[in-house]
Protein backbone atom coordinates (compact mmCIF):
# COMPACT_ATOMS: atom_id res chain seq x y z
CA UNK A 1 0.00 0.00 0.00
CA UNK A 2 1.52 3.36 -1.02
CA UNK A 3 2.34 5.71 2.05
CA UNK A 4 0.74 9.25 2.55
CA UNK A 5 4.58 11.11 1.01
CA UNK A 6 4.14 11.60 -2.49
CA UNK A 7 3.97 15.44 -3.15
CA UNK A 8 1.99 17.62 -5.47
CA UNK A 9 2.90 21.52 -7.08
CA UNK A 10 0.74 22.35 -4.22
CA UNK A 11 2.94 20.88 -1.47
CA UNK A 12 -0.26 18.60 -0.75
CA UNK A 13 0.80 14.99 0.51
CA UNK A 14 -0.62 12.17 -1.36
CA UNK A 15 -0.59 8.28 -1.31
CA UNK A 16 0.76 6.94 -4.71
CA UNK A 17 2.92 4.40 -6.11
CA UNK A 18 4.97 6.60 -8.34
CA UNK A 19 8.09 7.13 -6.53
CA UNK A 20 9.39 10.04 -9.16
CA UNK A 21 12.74 11.50 -9.44
CA UNK A 22 13.54 13.92 -6.65
CA UNK A 23 13.08 13.07 -2.99
CA UNK A 24 13.26 15.36 -0.29
CA UNK A 25 11.61 16.57 3.44
CA UNK A 26 10.73 19.27 5.49
CA UNK A 27 10.47 17.90 8.87
CA UNK A 28 8.84 14.75 10.59
CA UNK A 29 4.83 15.09 9.36
CA UNK A 30 3.65 11.87 10.52
CA UNK A 31 3.23 10.29 13.78
CA UNK A 32 3.70 7.03 15.05
CA UNK A 33 1.39 5.36 12.44
CA UNK A 34 2.34 6.89 9.73
CA UNK A 35 -0.44 9.25 9.19
CA UNK A 36 0.13 12.31 8.33
CA UNK A 37 -0.26 14.86 11.22
CA UNK A 38 1.32 18.06 9.72
CA UNK A 39 1.92 20.22 6.50
CA UNK A 40 5.61 21.08 7.98
CA UNK A 41 7.87 20.15 10.71
CA UNK A 42 10.67 23.25 9.79
CA UNK A 43 10.98 25.98 7.39
CA UNK A 44 13.74 24.01 5.84
CA UNK A 45 11.73 22.38 2.70
CA UNK A 46 14.73 20.75 0.50
CA UNK A 47 14.96 18.85 -2.36
CA UNK A 48 17.53 16.05 -2.67
CA UNK A 49 18.83 13.49 -4.96
CA UNK A 50 17.58 10.13 -5.21
CA UNK A 51 20.57 8.02 -4.14
CA UNK A 52 23.36 9.73 -2.10
CA UNK A 53 26.67 8.14 -0.87
CA UNK A 54 24.84 4.64 -0.65
CA UNK A 55 22.29 6.21 2.25
CA UNK A 56 19.07 4.36 2.30
CA UNK A 57 16.26 4.42 4.94
CA UNK A 58 14.38 1.54 5.09
CA UNK A 59 11.41 1.63 6.22
CA UNK A 60 10.22 4.89 5.46
CA UNK A 61 8.34 7.50 8.09
CA UNK A 62 9.90 5.69 11.22
CA UNK A 63 8.52 7.14 14.45
CA UNK A 64 10.01 10.07 15.38
CA UNK A 65 12.14 10.77 12.18
CA UNK A 66 11.88 13.16 9.00
CA UNK A 67 8.89 12.46 6.61
CA UNK A 68 10.81 10.89 3.65
CA UNK A 69 8.66 12.67 0.43
CA UNK A 70 8.80 12.22 -3.47
CA UNK A 71 8.09 14.38 -6.25
CA UNK A 72 7.79 13.95 -9.77
CA UNK A 73 10.47 16.39 -10.16
CA UNK A 74 12.26 19.07 -9.93
CA UNK A 75 9.66 21.56 -10.95
CA UNK A 76 6.73 19.87 -9.13
CA UNK A 77 9.47 20.52 -5.61
CA UNK A 78 10.13 24.01 -6.96
CA UNK A 79 6.52 24.75 -6.86
CA UNK A 80 5.86 23.12 -3.56
CA UNK A 81 7.96 25.78 -2.21
CA UNK A 82 11.50 23.54 -1.78
CA UNK A 83 14.77 24.45 -2.53
CA UNK A 84 18.36 22.48 -3.48
CA UNK A 85 19.74 20.66 -0.58
CA UNK A 86 23.11 21.98 0.71
CA UNK A 87 23.73 18.04 1.74
CA UNK A 88 23.74 15.93 -1.12
CA UNK A 89 23.26 18.83 -3.97
CA UNK A 90 26.43 21.17 -2.67
CA UNK A 91 26.63 22.46 -6.25
CA UNK A 92 23.31 23.21 -6.88
CA UNK A 93 22.82 25.01 -3.43
CA UNK A 94 25.91 26.66 -4.11
CA UNK A 95 24.72 28.19 -7.50
CA UNK A 96 21.43 28.48 -6.12
CA UNK A 97 22.56 30.88 -3.55
CA UNK A 98 24.31 32.68 -5.48
CA UNK A 99 21.38 33.52 -7.75
CA UNK A 100 19.92 33.51 -4.63
CA UNK A 101 22.32 36.61 -3.59
CA UNK A 102 21.12 38.56 -6.65
CA UNK A 103 17.84 38.50 -6.25
CA UNK A 104 16.99 39.10 -2.99
CA UNK A 105 20.48 41.41 -2.17
CA UNK A 106 21.41 40.87 1.81
CA UNK A 107 19.69 37.82 1.85
CA UNK A 108 22.38 34.85 2.45
CA UNK A 109 22.53 31.83 3.76
CA UNK A 110 19.96 28.66 4.04
CA UNK A 111 18.07 30.78 7.15
CA UNK A 112 17.21 33.49 4.91
CA UNK A 113 16.61 31.86 1.77
CA UNK A 114 14.10 29.27 3.93
CA UNK A 115 12.32 32.09 5.54
CA UNK A 116 11.44 33.65 2.31
CA UNK A 117 10.66 30.88 0.50
CA UNK A 118 8.39 30.04 3.46
CA UNK A 119 6.74 33.86 3.66
CA UNK A 120 5.71 33.15 -0.14
CA UNK A 121 4.18 29.18 0.60
CA UNK A 122 2.03 31.23 3.43
CA UNK A 123 0.98 33.79 0.53
CA UNK A 124 -0.19 31.44 -1.86
CA UNK A 125 -0.75 31.13 -5.23
CA UNK A 126 -1.02 34.81 -7.22
CA UNK A 127 -1.03 35.80 -10.49
CA UNK A 128 1.96 36.98 -12.65
CA UNK A 129 3.83 35.87 -15.57
CA UNK A 130 5.07 32.54 -15.29
CA UNK A 131 8.28 30.94 -17.04
CA UNK A 132 9.07 27.61 -18.34
CA UNK A 133 8.91 25.16 -15.65
CA UNK A 134 6.71 26.82 -13.39
CA UNK A 135 3.37 25.39 -12.61
CA UNK A 136 -0.14 27.53 -12.61
CA UNK A 137 -3.29 26.82 -11.21
CA UNK A 138 -6.22 25.92 -14.00
CA UNK A 139 -10.23 24.97 -12.99
CA UNK A 140 -8.48 23.50 -9.36
CA UNK A 141 -5.77 21.54 -10.91
CA UNK A 142 -2.03 21.99 -11.50
CA UNK A 143 -0.38 22.54 -14.99
CA UNK A 144 3.19 22.88 -16.02
CA UNK A 145 3.94 25.88 -18.28
CA UNK A 146 6.11 24.47 -21.00
CA UNK A 147 6.79 26.39 -24.79
CA UNK A 148 3.85 28.34 -24.43
CA UNK A 149 1.46 25.87 -23.20
CA UNK A 150 0.52 23.62 -20.54
CA UNK A 151 0.79 20.01 -19.46
CA UNK A 152 -1.47 18.55 -16.72
CA UNK A 153 0.43 17.41 -13.77
CA UNK A 154 -0.32 13.97 -12.27
CA UNK A 155 1.68 11.66 -9.75
CA UNK A 156 3.29 9.38 -11.98
CA UNK A 157 3.71 11.97 -14.97
CA UNK A 158 2.56 15.07 -17.37
CA UNK A 159 -0.35 14.10 -19.41
CA UNK A 160 -2.86 16.54 -21.74
CA UNK A 161 -1.47 19.27 -23.40
CA UNK A 162 -3.48 22.85 -23.53
CA UNK A 163 -3.06 26.45 -24.90
CA UNK A 164 -1.70 29.12 -22.36
CA UNK A 165 -5.14 31.16 -20.68
CA UNK A 166 -3.96 35.14 -21.13
CA UNK A 167 -4.04 35.16 -17.24
CA UNK A 168 -3.29 32.56 -14.68
CA UNK A 169 -2.53 32.12 -11.28
CA UNK A 170 0.98 30.77 -10.56
CA UNK A 171 1.51 28.07 -7.77
CA UNK A 172 5.45 28.20 -8.01
CA UNK A 173 6.38 30.87 -5.32
CA UNK A 174 7.74 34.03 -6.82
CA UNK A 175 11.50 33.51 -5.74
CA UNK A 176 11.88 30.64 -7.44
CA UNK A 177 10.01 31.84 -10.25
CA UNK A 178 12.67 34.31 -10.68
CA UNK A 179 15.22 31.07 -10.44
CA UNK A 180 13.70 29.58 -13.48
CA UNK A 181 13.30 32.28 -15.60
CA UNK A 182 17.42 32.85 -15.09
CA UNK A 183 17.70 28.99 -16.78
CA UNK A 184 17.61 26.57 -13.56
CA UNK A 185 19.12 22.93 -14.09
CA UNK A 186 20.33 21.06 -11.31
CA UNK A 187 21.61 17.98 -10.26
CA UNK A 188 18.25 16.18 -10.52
CA UNK A 189 15.86 16.17 -13.13
CA UNK A 190 13.81 19.56 -13.83
CA UNK A 191 10.85 17.90 -15.69
CA UNK A 192 9.80 14.53 -16.16
CA UNK A 193 10.33 12.67 -19.44
CA UNK A 194 6.81 12.71 -19.87
CA UNK A 195 6.92 16.94 -20.01
CA UNK A 196 8.20 16.17 -23.65
CA UNK A 197 6.07 13.24 -24.65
Amino acid sequence: MPLPNRVTPLGELIAHPARGLVYGNRGCLHDDQGRIRRRWGTKRWIACRLEFRGWHRAPLMQPGKFTELFFLDEATAFAAGHRPCALCRREDYRRFGELWAELHPGQVGADAIDAQLHAERLAGPRERAPVDGAFVLEEGVPWLVLGGRLRRWTPGGYVEARPMPQRVTVITPPSLVEVLRRGWEGAVPLLHPSARA
